[in-house]
């Protein structure tokens, strides 16, 4: 029956022009040409040709692909060709570019280890059937503003709260705060928190390469950790949220811009390593004063709103970034969205005078220093560092955050950073929108929560944990 089904297909598709490997997603591989040695032998399938053996394979699925690859080495050297799994892999769930990123960039963990890694030097066979087997894990991603949370083998977050850096009373001590909050999200989760592995983000907090600075990361991270363990989870992977933020971008070194709720921050990366010697550059407003901006510019304009939801509903979704400021000042802007429980609203030029001020901060009266100025910055320190053999490291620039979610403001970045740089810095610049919105930093922990090797070279476990508190090591 296979046999019938496979000649039909191969004699169809040979017979409209198609290629003779496909499936149902359109996605393609080469037919595999690996050279059976004479003594190897197929039995009854050693007349058919080399696509319609193929073929068989792709029909039968991995796991009977692999029993198949077990009954003599012609069948196992064809059922173990990396391109026959990299086609499985295809049609998992995960986009292809993402597990290919992930397994060839992040599977010896933290810190990186650069080693060039082809996929002809990697076993996708045993790839695919490790990652079958990693375990599911939360997902909690925190920042200044709102936290996402949800199951590594999910699309999307299933949930949203108020951060844990403002979860409850402020006056009352971190841990605390953090108990609480973790216990909340595994309530509204159903979870036992002793079940799977936890991923947290890092928020960007505490900036400076100071001794000071460096102190309280590692006092915030000790008691995100020491809530976990206490809670019996069994293992945590704690990494930089701007990190996470640029491996969804499929980098390793980049310049991670950014827009959180309160601050705006611009993020050397080299090798998953935040760059803090070179320079972090802080701006001292966020997408709150984005979206107070607009409150403002609306009841100037005698626009009624009761809430500032209200207002920040009407900036994400109708606001946007100007290629050319005074250009469109002459423009006709004028567009309309309905606000559940308050009505229509149009807005015209505050739709992109909201996002202006990130450009120029004096439009909003603030003294500060403007979106390009402090990445052409950031990009100086790092030309002049002289970190690696060529310049190539910082020039991507990945934006992240709520705020940067703005349409067009990936693009005129990068127009202003033209005037801003020498040429022999802006060659080869290049501005990425956040990759998955404002999910971006969850995204790039699920790339890590579905890797072959996870959890084991990304997690500290509870036992590890106390060992180097003990060794004052942390």
């Amino acid at each position: 029956m296979i046999l019938r089904k496979v000649w039909g297909s191969v004699w169809n598709r040979s017979s409209s022009g198609k290629d003779p490997v496909t499936n149902h997603h359109h996605r393609t591989i080469q037919v595999p040409v690996s050279s059976l040695s004479s003594s190897s032998s197929l039995g009854a399938f050693d007349q058919l040709p080399m696509d319609i053996l193929v073929q068989i394979l792709i029909m039968v699925e991995p796991r009977d692909a692999v029993k198949l690859g077990l009954t003599c080495k012609a069948w196992q050297c064809l059922a173990s060709d990396n391109r026959l799994w990299i086609f499985y892999l295809q049609c998992c769930q995960e986009p292809w570019d993402s597990i290919f990123f992930a397994e060839t960039s992040l599977r010896s963990g933290y810190p990186l280890r650069m080693v060039s890694c082809q996929s002809g030097e990697l076993s996708f066979m045993r790839i695919y059937s490790q990652r079958a087997q990693v375990p599911g894990s939360i997902i909690i991603d925190g920042g200044s503003g709102y936290c996402k949370y949800g199951w590594s083998k999910y699309a999307s977050p299933s949930g949203r709260s108020a951060t844990f850096l403002e979860f409850g009373n402020i006056e009352s001590p971190i841990y605390a705060r953090l108990q609480q909050f973790f216990a909340t999200i595994f309530n509204r989760m159903q979870v036992k928190p002793s079940m799977q592995p936890i991923v947290v983000s890092l928020p960007l907090c505490h900036f400076d390469d100071t001794e000071s600075a460096k102190a309280s990361r590692r006092q915030l991270k000790t008691a995100i950790l020491n809530v976990l363990f206490d809670m019996n989870v069994p293992a945590v992977c704690a990494v930089n949220q701007a990190i996470l933020a640029l491996y969804t971008a499929r980098r390793t070194s980049g310049i991670v811009v950014n827009i959180g709720f309160q601050v705006i921050t611009i993020l050397p990366i080299l090798h998953g390593r935040v760059m803090r010697q070179v320079g972090v550059e802080v701006i001292g407003f966020g997408a709150l004063k984005l979206t107070g901006f607009l409150k403002e510019k609306m009841q100037e304009n005698n626009i009624a709103f009761q809430s500032l939801y209200t207002v920040r509903t009407l900036k994400e979704n109708l606001c946007y970034v100007a290629l050319d400021y005074k250009a469109e000042l002459s423009r006709d802007t004028r567009a309309s969205m309905e606000v559940a429980g308050e009505g229509w609203f149009t807005l015209s030029k505050e739709r992109f005078q909201t996002g202006e001020i990130l450009f120029q901060p004096r439009l909003a009266g603030m003294r500060a220093m403007s979106l390009h100025q402090a990445v052409a910055l950031c990009m100086d320190h790092c030309d002049a560092a002289g970190l690696t053999g060529d310049d190539s490291w910082f020039k991507t620039v990945v934006l992240s955050g709520g705020g940067a979610c703005l349409p067009g403001l990936a693009e005129r970045l990068e127009i202003e950073l033209q005037d801003h740089l020498s040429s022999s810095i802006y060659n080869g610049v290049r501005v990425v929108p956040p990759p998955c919105g404002v999910d971006t930093a969850w995204h790039g922990a699920k790339l890590i929560s579905n890797l072959s090797t996870f959890p084991g070279p990304w997690c500290i476990t509870k036992k590890q944990f106390r060992r180097k508190s003990r060794l004052n090591l942390w």
